[in-house]
């Protein structure tokens, strides 16, 4: 094992109707003007941001709104997000939704406390050093947002998707009834639980550094989450299985499940950036579109973490060479998809790439990792794109 800091400093309130305490917990962390970020009408339609906008009412805590955030939030929304609080004196941020308009906010609490182009942070040319106080009512498990240091924004202008992680930017409370969740379509609903279990296998298949109490609660989440996704398909509003997907979604982006290890491979991620940057496809049918084909390209270079995987999360039977069973561990994990109706190539996903749009990916990502990157496998750009082709 590798010697590891673990920091979570965000409150957690979880339960049923617990978007009531919003305007208390705003008032605990020093808030006086918010900026309330949401994304499309959903937040609208279910009454959720009339609960919040009363609550702050009669709490008088004066506020301003922004919608519009919207899957791989983009670039331009921030910039509005950041000349509104400006203009507003906003010194509070509260995103209502899930990954994007968590994202989207932390982006715009970057751009209001630091000078200069927020962009440059996700372009790795600056480092921020300060971020608007942020707190979060969660709707969509999926990203882990809400209690991860990172996010990820889209550039509109060359579609690029990049990804920025900063302490500055936790959030100071985070709000979670899984009843905000049932509204979800199921397709969202499985791109969610496929987000959550990637925010976990990142950090599962390493080659440096484990520890087997780490490694026990990333197997039992992944093993949770795969049970739970497979009772949402069939009951929608079941609440404890809402519950568990949802805590598990904080849980496996918080760094819990990546104490002790290298930090995690994160190329089946960042594969996926360059995907979403060019086709806007959902985040969690990408990973899950890519992950089958970037697996059996590494798994022989970690051979031991995936047969671990293959017998203690997939459940295969531990007879045989350790290549025939890793081999059934990635099968095994692409049926689940399945059964959940998630893709598990980019044909099933809905996109047919080029050999130039191929190429361009492969380029851009091996770009955002400054060359190659990886832990299972070290990969650099003629592995990506043999990855991409191998995915359609």
């Amino acid at each position: 094992m590798f010697d590891f800091k673990y920091y979570t400093p965000t409150k957690v309130v979880f339960g049923r109707n617990t978007e009531g305490q919003v305007a208390e917990l705003i008032r605990e962390f020093g808030g006086s003007k918010v900026l309330i970020h949401y994304g499309g009408g959903s937040v609208v339609r279910s009454g959720l941001l009339k609960k919040v906008t009363d609550a702050l009412d009669s709490a008088d805590i004066p506020y301003v709104t922004l919608g519009g955030a919207v899957p791989n939030p983009r670039l331009s929304l921030v910039y509005e997000g950041i000349a509104l609080c400006k203009k507003e004196g906003v010194d509070f941020l509260l995103a209502v939704g899930g990954g994007s308009a968590i994202d989207s906010a932390k982006a715009i609490g970057y751009g209001v406390t630091n000078e200069g182009d927020v962009w440059d942070f996700y372009d790795y040319k600056r480092k921020a050093t300060a971020c608007l106080p942020l707190g979060v009512i969660l709707t969509l498990a999926a990203t882990g947002s809400e209690m991860s240091d990172s996010s990820v924004i889209t550039k509109e202008e060359g579609q690029i998707k990049r990804g920025y992680s900063s302490d500055f930017a936790r959030a100071k409370f985070a709000i979670m009834n899984p009843e905000l969740t049932m509204t979800l379509p199921d397709y969202q609903t499985a791109c969610g639980c496929a987000d959550i279990m990637m925010h976990t296998m990142e950090r599962y298949f390493t080659n440096g550094g484990n520890m087997e109490i780490t490694d026990s609660i990333a197997e039992g989440l992944l093993r949770t989450v795969m049970t739970n996704a497979e009772i949402l398909v069939k009951d929608p509003k079941n609440y404890d299985a809402r519950a568990e997907v949802m805590w598990a979604g904080s849980l496996s982006h918080n760094g819990l499940t990546g104490c002790g290890n290298d930090g995690g491979d994160w190329m089946t991620h960042k594969l996926e950036h360059e995907l979403g940057g060019l086709y806007d496809v959902a985040h969690g049918a990408g990973l899950a579109a890519l992950w089958g084909s970037w697996a059996r390209y590494v798994y022989k270079d970690c051979l031991p973490r995936f047969r671990r995987f293959a017998v203690n999360v997939m459940g295969v039977e531990p007879v045989g060479a350790d290549e025939d069973i890793a081999l059934k561990g990635i099968e095994a994990m692409e049926a689940f998809y399945r059964r959940i109706h998630m893709p598990t190539n980019l044909r099933e996903l809905g996109v047919n790439p080029t050999e130039a749009e191929f190429a361009d990916m492969a380029h851009k990502c091996a770009v955002g990792v400054n060359g190659a990157k990886g832990s299972a496998r070290l990969l650099r750009e003629a592995d990506m794109l043999a990855i991409y082709k191998a995915s359609l």
